[in-house]
């Protein structure tokens, strides 16, 4: 089964205090909702996996992008920052509070 038959997939739309990277949508409000942020650094800075997800994270709480899906019924929400650096790739779910 595709994904587009159970999710609607949207980027850069506003949400809350801001625009997500991307917002995957469960088309059955019974279904899990997902807030996607994006961060890429150079091993020149002084950031490592960890900040930067960290940073992606706060983002998606300090601007709240999560407000789109529960305006839908979604009451279950997942947020992942994907981290990037160079070709190394790291993927940090966030806490939820809104995980049932």
């Amino acid at each position: 089964m595709q994904l587009r038959s159970r999710y609607l997939i949207d980027s850069n739309k506003q949400s809350g205090y801001g625009r997500y990277d991307v917002m995957v949508a469960p088309k059955s409000v019974e279904g899990i909702g997902y807030i996607i942020e994006f961060k890429a650094f150079d091993a020149d800075f002084d950031v490592d996996f960890e900040t930067a997800a960290g940073t992606a994270l706060k983002q998606i709480e300090d601007r709240q992008y999560e407000t789109e899906l529960k305006r839908r019924g979604v009451k279950r929400i997942k947020k992942l920052a994907i981290v990037f650096k160079g070709q190394e790739v790291k993927i940090v779910e966030g806490a939820s509070n809104s995980l049932i």
